[in-house]
């Protein structure tokens, strides 16, 4: 009987059926939104967004209001702010580091062969004669039998310690990721593990290859403002990195046989070697106390609104800094004007769908260029209940210079988010590959690795790879050029009439959907076997 219902009727029941209206054409999260919101927030008039500055108070108003008018409730009870305590700690260290012993004198200059800074705030620190003692890589992992600290005393010494992990290049898969770099091979660690063993001070050596970036990004990162949460964690007086050739000097100048530090410190049973040698500096602070924000905007869910899907991307960058070029502004175009822009653009695209399910939450963090520091606030103070956070959907520096074949997924082999993510790259015809880039550790790298440190599967992922229009080695060739001359640079701009947006909508879009069919299921995706986060959900199916 149904073929003689007239047609304005049926119509009518395919407006009504579900499966119909699934079968709608998605809604679009907007190229036009994402450019629009990348030239505001990467404009001059931002100022860097470096926090504790006035343009952290124009950028935390902006994107509240943008929320705002998108019509998200505030995130946060009745704000749309997380206060994050922080000290901001701006070092002046001495010109030179004066390396001494074995009746020889090296003075390593500042900026060129070393940098300087402390975790204290106290008007000042200093290594007084320090005796420098080779960590190897600083690890101490009991879970792969290694101990770099064992043996020693580490009161008053300083620790010279190599980024990474042993098994970088080591053509060992099995000594401990191979490759892959692990959280052990993060700076951060590094410091972390000299503060625990009571060192006065770590060194850690740059190299290139393994840091993943040049000397140029520990001259920006590593001067001037620096940030941290407030903490009574021991940590050692000083930290700093010195040059390749700083440290290939020294270890030339000392009287071991072997002078080959990362053939030595790969070594199993490795064990800390004095160098005979002893550090002098001094770095004197400025103090301040002062308290960033995490932007936080909320989109109720309707029957499963106390489950949540979690949107995250830093808003944060270097501010105004060092001139080059005669530019001082750092103004984050890509890094992370990107991911903040395309938090908004999602917002808006779910504001034109039907309510979901479940609830979605945006947060745009702060200080994540000096450490994940928003992030791992709101890990420690998570305003949504752990349990029934559903996922994390982070973006961080999206930059394809076009529609990508691929999506690379940053931690892939963790979770079931890898195959959300296969789903909706499968529609938009692409394919899913690892990080091929996994020796630079970038999973340890954004925000979502804090979200992942307690249990909330996560998934960061972009195109990266291949593109529809540009072949592996383009992209390649445009990926190296980036990080040499734009990465945590002032050149890191937004120029509309020559940036190409498709790629960056296309992940946005991915993201989305991933998002959508997340809001509105009643399953939690689950960490595989074998994750190191999986014993952190506590949320049992």
């Amino acid at each position: 009987m149904k073929k003689y219902l007239p047609l304005f009727l049926l119509a009518l029941l395919a407006a009504c059926n579900p499966e119909t209206k699934q079968k709608a054409t998605p809604v679009t999260v907007e190229e036009s939104t994402i450019g629009q919101q990348i030239g505001q927030l990467a404009s001059n008039e931002f100022l860097g967004r470096m926090p504790f500055t006035e343009g952290e108070t124009k950028t935390v108003n902006y994107l509240k209001d943008e929320f705002a008018k998108l019509g998200l409730k505030p995130g946060n009870g009745n704000s749309y702010f997380q206060e994050v305590p922080m000290v901001e700690i701006t070092g002046t260290p001495s010109e030179k580091m004066i390396i001494s012993g074995r009746g020889k004198t090296m003075e390593l200059g500042f900026m060129k062969d070393f940098v300087a800074l402390t975790l204290k705030p106290t008007p000042e620190v200093s290594l007084e004669n320090s005796e420098l003692v080779f960590a190897g890589y600083g690890i101490v992992a009991p879970e792969y039998g290694w101990n770099d600290y064992e043996g020693i005393d580490w009161a008053g010494k300083t620790a010279v310690v190599l980024v990474n992990d042993p098994g970088f290049k080591s053509g060992d898969s099995t000594l401990f990721k191979g490759d892959e770099m692990t959280y052990y091979g993060r700076w951060t660690y590094k410091y972390e593990e000299a503060g625990r063993q009571g060192a006065a001070g770590v060194i850690i050596i740059h190299e290139t290859e393994k840091a993943s970036y040049g000397w140029n990004v520990i001259q920006s990162g590593w001067t001037g403002p620096q940030l941290n949460l407030e903490s009574d964690r021991p940590v050692a007086d000083v930290q700093g990195w010195i040059s390749t050739q700083a440290a290939d000097d020294l270890f030339a100048a000392t009287t071991l046989e072997n002078k080959d530090y990362n053939q030595m410190a790969r070594t199993k049973g490795f064990k800390p070697v004095p160098l005979g040698f002893t550090a002098s500096v001094k770095v004197t602070n400025s103090i301040k106390r002062d308290v960033s924000k995490n932007v936080v905007a909320l989109l109720p869910g309707t029957d499963r609104k106390d489950e949540y899907i979690i949107y995250s991307g830093h808003w944060d960058h270097f501010g105004v800094g060092r001139p080059i070029d005669g530019d001082s502004i750092y103004n984050g175009a890509v890094d992370n004007a990107s991911g903040t822009a395309c938090l908004l653009a999602i917002a808006e695209a779910f504001k034109k769908e039907a309510p979901t399910k479940r609830s979605i939450v945006f947060i745009a963090v702060t200080g994540e260029e000096q450490g994940l520091l928003g992030s791992a606030y709101y890990s420690e103070h998570p305003i949504y209940d752990p349990e029934k956070t559903v996922a994390n959907i982070n973006m961080d520096a999206l930059s394809s210079p076009g529609r990508m074949k691929d999506l690379t997924i940053t931690g892939f082999g963790h979770s079931e988010m890898d195959e959300y993510a296969a789903t909706a790259a499968k529609k938009q015809g692409r394919y899913v590959i690892p990080d091929p880039n996994k020796e630079k550790g970038y999973f340890f790298r954004s925000d979502h690795f804090n979200f992942a440190k307690i249990g909330i599967p996560a998934l960061y992922a972009s195109g990266s790879y291949e593109g529809f229009d540009y072949s592996v080695d383009q992209i390649k060739e445009m990926a190296d050029h980036y990080e040499t001359y734009q990465y945590h640079q002032p050149s890191d701009e937004y120029d509309p009439a020559t940036t190409n947006l498709t790629g960056v909508q296309f992940d946005a879009q991915l993201m989305f959907e991933v998002g959508l069919k997340l809001a509105n299921e009643d399953y939690f995706p689950k960490w595989y076997d074998g994750s190191e986060f999986k014993a952190a959900r506590k949320r049992q199916e």
